[in-house]
């Protein structure tokens, strides 16, 4: 925290240096911010990489939202320092936050400008099965920490034949209350209110949502849309090496009776239900936006223009 404090002293002793910034209006697109509130084993490590490595060549700022013990819910008071910190630091502008907490809606708090909403979802068993090991043992990004059940050797299958905490079908309800929010209903395992609230903010309160089994593609999408951001972000995926580092070590896949036990859960059935639904969005969107040629994605061109402009200009 100590280096932190630092670093964001000198960053604003740097702007003030230069000019009184927090004077002057910035223009639209040096006003924006974007939130990533990454849910956890989604390769969000591996697409923050990429912002990182863009963010000196495209001139914006990227924080890490690092919350006491990785808790999703921010207190009340916690909330209000939050959006009074993203919508008036201008010194970190263009700014790109990303962390592990739940959908905050920035309108509550009479914020006129809302920031950029992403995220990534996956396959809701695929993801609860690399947390797991994950907990056991880490991974490659940062091989020397121990992690919180390391030592524990039982496999996954092993877990869900003994009805161990772990691996129980109430894990799996994590992506829909990232995406519902902050309300006590959007936490109550199973709630139907959450899923239908998840859904609504997927659709009214964020620009794109991805799927980690699409992450090339999502990309794509954001380096068209958002070239302040993202410009050279697919040819940096295609080609770097940060992208590719983070993978769960000694991961073994679950069997189909594994699977078949989870599916039977009334919660597995939504978390999966929302997940469909996110991807039948972001494929819906990727197929008004790009065409594939010789195997390759292309992005289309401006598919629209203005005519019968009046009055006529002498």
């Amino acid at each position: 925290r100590a280096i932190a404090r630092h670093e964001v002293r000198e960053i604003e002793q740097r702007h003030t240096m230069d000019g009184p910034r927090q004077d002057v209006a910035l223009d639209e697109e040096e006003d924006m911010v974007i939130i990533y509130n990454r849910v956890p084993k989604t390769a969000s490590t591996s697409f923050t990489n990429i912002a990182y490595d863009l963010c000196a060549k495209n001139k914006y700022h990227v924080l890490h939202i690092n919350t006491t013990k990785n808790n999703p819910v921010m207190s009340l008071q916690d909330q209000v320092r939050f959006v009074k910190n993203i919508t008036s630091w201008k010194e970190m502008k263009p700014g790109f936050y990303h962390g592990h907490v739940s959908y905050l809606d920035f309108a509550k708090f009479g914020v006129k400008k809302k920031p950029i909403y992403i995220n990534v979802i996956r396959d809701p068993i695929e993801r609860l099965v690399s947390y797991y090991y994950f907990l056991r043992f880490g991974d490659d990004y940062r091989p020397g920490l121990r992690r919180r059940k390391q030592g524990d050797k039982k496999t996954f299958d092993e877990c869900v034949a003994e009805g161990g905490s772990d691996c129980a079908p109430e894990k799996l309800w994590l992506q829909i209350p990232f995406f519902c929010g902050h309300s006590s209903e959007c936490w109550n395992v199973g709630s139907r209110w959450a899923m239908d609230q998840a859904k609504y903010n997927l659709i009214n309160e964020y620009f794109l949502v991805g799927v980690t089994e699409e992450l090339e593609d999502f990309i794509m999408l954001l380096e068209a849309a958002l070239p302040r951001f993202f410009r050279g972000a697919t040819e940096l995926y295609r080609t770097g090496k940060k992208s590719h580092l983070r993978k769960t070590t000694e991961k073994k896949l679950p069997t189909k009776q594994t699977i078949a036990k989870l599916q039977q859960s009334d919660i597995w059935k939504m978390e999966n239900e929302f997940y469909e639904f996110a991807l039948e969005q972001f494929q819906f969107i990727r197929a008004h936006a790009v065409r594939e040629k010789d195997g390759d994605l292309y992005i289309l061109a401006q598919n629209f223009f203005y005519e019968k402009i009046y009055p006529k200009s002498n």
